[in-house]
């Protein structure tokens, strides 16, 4: 199943949309946890691979690599229940999106020798998923939904 795009019906029914949030959360834990690991050693390519991840789970949720991890092994492990709550997954989605075009940017920076160029990009996504993580401010559904009006305002 495909991700509904960005140019889907702006006047759809929020409520037809529900995730569970700790799917979001361990998604979120998994990238910190990843870029952390990777500034600790010092090995960018462990950068290169959550950008890979997070793009893949972007276009094809099928392939979310950390969420599948959680909905497979750690729920059922940890016997945690699936926590369903209204949330349009579109944003989110979109928010991973940007997180993985940051790291895919990070990425190039490494690869072209500018190391610091890369950290800071890497920061970035750690700050923002940070935040997301520690408060639900999602600065990248904020964008989304931006986005959405923007479009909506052009169409009338």
């Amino acid at each position: 199943m495909s991700a509904p795009s960005i140019s889907s019906n702006i006047n759809s029914s929020f409520n037809e949309f529900k995730l569970d949030p700790n799917v979001l959360k361990f998604n979120q834990i998994s990238i910190i946890s990843g870029i952390l690991l990777a500034a600790i050693l010092g090995q960018w390519w462990i950068v290169a691979l959550i950008a890979a991840v997070m793009l893949a789970g972007t276009f094809n949720p099928n392939l979310a690599a950390f969420k599948r991890i959680y909905s497979s092994f750690v729920r059922p492990a940890l016997k945690l229940p699936v926590n369903l709550q209204d949330d349009d997954p579109r944003a989110h989605n979109f928010a991973q999106g940007v997180g993985g075009v940051f790291l895919l940017a990070a990425t190039l920076a490494f690869v072209l020798g500018l190391s610091v160029v890369g950290w800071v990009l890497s920061a970035i996504v750690v700050a923002l998923a940070t935040l997301n993580l520690t408060t639900n401010i999602c600065v990248g559904c904020f964008m989304y939904f931006q986005l959405r009006m923007f479009q909506a305002r052009l169409r009338a």
